[in-house]
């Protein structure tokens, strides 16, 4: 029976040859793209092993079990991002924790951010969740909806938009994802002119569909299982 590291191991081999592949095919570097080891439910022994292969940007869906998780493994140089819907409440904790949060999805959440933020007098890197299938479940901002967010927030001097992120409809061929990618590519261009030299992520694409998000222009890919396995725990 394979050990955890050797299956991890394996997981990550597999996971860098079809970047490799989704590289040469849209003509990319493999170094244009980070791989985020999406966390939540998997153990530090795990996180530990993923940063020994070379993984050194995690995400965390909760502020309590990241910060857990942060705590005990604060020997290592890890760049945690949070990826989950942040609630009101927990945004003084999340900022303390994360070096990115990857899910600004509405105008009372970027409000409570700059308030802890002046607090903290720090300034707070943050990726804009865009709903890019207007699914009704889901949270983040509409492509209709984005310019009038952007300029509401504009006066949120603490804020640091570094890019968009997206969960778009699940399908099982991720073929059919491509659409909700490239809306976000050209929504990512659309924007750039107004937002700067440090708006440069793109982050989509997990476990099911990242051959095709990188294919697509994404920056960061979100990979659970494809590198974990299956979650060890619902927390």
């Amino acid at each position: 029976m394979q050990s955890l590291k050797e299956v991890l191991k394996r997981n990550y081999a597999i996971l860098l040859d079809n970047l490799q592949k989704a590289c040469l095919k849209a003509g990319r570097s493999m170094d244009s793209i980070r791989v985020l080891g999406a966390s939540k439910g998997q153990s530090p022994e795990k996180i530990k092993i993923a940063y020994e292969l070379g993984i050194k940007l995690f995400g965390e869906n909760y502020v309590q079990e990241g910060e857990k998780k942060i705590k005990e493994l604060s020997f290592l140089n890890i760049e945690w991002h949070f990826i989950g819907r942040l609630q009101t409440n927990k945004v003084k904790k999340a900022l303390n924790l994360f070096s990115v949060l990857q899910t600004l999805d509405r105008y009372d959440l970027a409000k409570e951010i700059q308030k802890q933020a002046e607090k903290l007098n720090k300034s707070v890197p943050v990726l804009i969740e865009i709903n890019i299938g207007e699914e009704p479940t889901k949270a983040g901002i509409t492509k209709g909806e984005i310019e009038d967010f952007l300029e509401k927030i504009s006066n949120f001097n603490r804020i640091k938009i570094i890019g968009l992120m997206c969960l778009p409809p699940y399908k099982e061929n991720p073929e059919e994802v491509r659409p909700y990618f490239v809306e976000m590519r050209k929504l990512f261009e659309r924007l750039k002119p107004y937002l700067g030299s440090e708006f440069r992520e793109l982050s989509m694409g997990t476990s099911h569909d990242y051959t095709v998000a990188v294919e697509e222009g994404a920056t960061i890919i979100r990979i659970g299982e494809a590198l974990f396995g299956k979650r060890e725990r619902n927390p």
